[in-house]
């Protein structure tokens, strides 16, 4: 038993908790002391003291966390998922500094655009650094162009490192055999390539590392400068979204463009477990997945009923491309945007909404109730039905080539009814929050559309988000981006710890 005089009267499960966050909390110092780099390059001095701090802040936290209580014992599920929902969110605080700092240096100096000054406001960097870690793409930044390149990086950066998960990072960086870091590995992803989670979270990294590298020169071969290439692949592969122009990607009007984006968003939304058995030759695993096959069906019908809809305001031509790449982009939950979507009718945003939504696979970058709990729920109805009309009858449910027994039928079924229930739920609490905060001007529509577009993590927007909306708004989205991240469950798991305890 641990004696030592600062932490003997706290619980085992909270030493368990605080020594899970100290090794995930240096991920920010790691990524920050990285980023010195694109600082020297770009020759902004000015930035390097702001990402110094963050580093020597982040890695000092970390340790502090750590070191008294790496005796505490393994990590269990209760422990895992709290830890999820605090490291996301205390992260999120650290990873806003180098956004606050550079703008208080540099205010009263050339350096400082009014883009800049905005994150003198901790909330305004807050959701800036939620954003990117959930990889959501809202944000407070109205014209990125005016950003140092240093904080572009770190905006890409923070949705890159999101999009696969920190905890992911961090035992592919540190984890050792024995270590209890690795019982983390399953609060942020449910499959595994290898028999070891170690060996797993490498491979995926691997993989992630390689289809950026790729898309990146595709991306530049067709026309886009190498700088902005690989900062569009590193949001567009995290389902991240943010834009690094004012314009986000309408800023390169060529189609070989938009093309290779949807590639990477569609690249970035599936499974990263199919695409290790694609890489392995395994190409009919494209349609033999369940998942993936839905995912691609799924997405078809998304941009077939939003072309239908646009066709009443737009030619036949512009709503192609238009419905082509926004419901890409709003289903694969990565928010890139080649369009204004406010003045776009009520129908056309609720087709949005709905794919929003839904999102994309579970084992993705992306964002939504996912694919498999949509397909679940519709097969869950069916089954029912087909079991009230005919209640004698022994009626197997499918789940692509699996047959589940009636038990595990109803236990999926549950589960994924209580997510989306839970979803619907906590986008009704933003819209409540918006409706008494944004600008009547917005409709209940628009409003729908943004905490939806929070809550499953995309990033399209109707125009209501932005450095001057109201604190109340801004704290909102940042808590449904928040929750939409680690699937709400670990969100209620922590406020229950906090007035019952984590048992």
């Amino acid at each position: 038993m641990n004696h030592h005089p600062t932490h003997r009267y706290l619980s085992q499960d909270l030493r368990i908790v605080l020594r899970s966050l100290g090794l995930l909390i240096p991920a920010v110092g790691i990524m920050a002391v990285a980023s010195l780099v694109v600082c020297l390059a770009f020759r902004e001095t000015y930035v390097l003291l702001p990402f110094g701090m963050t580093a020597a802040i982040s890695l000092g936290v970390g340790a502090c966390l750590y070191f008294p209580f790496r005796g505490a014992g393994p990590a269990k599920t209760r422990h895992a998922m709290i830890t999820a929902a605090c490291a996301w969110l205390f992260m999120s605080f650290l990873a806003a500094l180098p956004f606050l700092f550079t703008a208080r240096f540099a205010e009263g100096t050339v350096h400082a655009t009014q883009t800049l000054l905005h994150f003198k406001d901790l909330n305004n960097g807050f959701f800036e650094a939620m954003s990117g870690w959930t990889t959501t793409g809202l944000s407070m930044t109205l014209h990125p162009e005016d950003l140092p390149q240093s904080l572009n990086w770190w905006r890409a950066f923070l949705q890159w490192v999101g999009g696969l998960g920190v905890i992911i990072l961090m035992l592919s960086l540190v984890a050792g055999a024995g270590t209890p870091f690795r019982s983390l590995y399953f609060a942020e992803r449910e499959e595994k390539t290898h028999p070891s989670v170690v060996s797993t979270a490498r491979i995926l990294w691997a993989i992630y590392t390689l289809f950026t590298f790729c898309l990146t020169l595709l991306l530049w071969s067709v026309g886009m400068p190498l700088w902005p290439a690989l900062l569009h692949t590193m949001a567009g592969l995290a389902t991240g979204g943010f834009a690094f122009t004012s314009q986000s990607i309408a800023s390169y009007p060529r189609v070989g463009i938009e093309l290779v984006v949807v590639l990477t968003m569609v690249v970035g939304s599936s499974n990263f477990a199919v695409h290790y058995q694609l890489l392995q030759g395994r190409w009919k695993m494209l349609w033999q997945d369940f998942q993936t096959r839905s995912l691609l069906i799924a997405l078809s019908l998304w941009v077939v009923l939003l072309f239908l809809e646009n066709l009443l305001t737009m030619s036949v031509a512009t709503s192609a491309r238009l419905s082509f790449f926004q419901a890409l982009s709003g289903a694969t939950t990565t928010g890139f945007q080649t369009a204004d979507i406010r003045p776009w009718s009520d129908a056309a945003k609720v087709v949005l909404t709905l794919a929003m939504f839904v999102g994309c696979a579970s084992g993705s970058t992306g964002g939504g109730i996912k694919i498999i709990r949509a397909m679940t729920l519709l097969r869950g109805v069916r089954w029912q039905l087909r079991r009230m009309i005919s209640p004698s009858a022994v009626i197997p449910f499918h789940l692509g080539r699996k047959i589940l027994s009636p038990e595990e039928a109803t236990q999926r079924m549950q589960g994924a009814a209580l997510v989306t229930f839970l979803w619907a739920a906590f986008i009704g609490i933003g819209v409540l929050v918006l409706l008494h905060t944004v600008p009547k001007e917005f409709t209940l529509t628009d409003v729908l559309f943004e905490a939806t577009s929070a809550q499953s993590n995309v990033g399209l927007s109707v125009g209501i988000t932005g450095p001057t909306m109201n604190t109340w708004a801004k704290l909102m989205l940042a808590f449904n981006m928040w929750a939409g991240r680690v699937e709400i469950v670990p969100v209620l798991m922590l406020l229950r710890s906090l007035f019952l305890g984590a048992r």
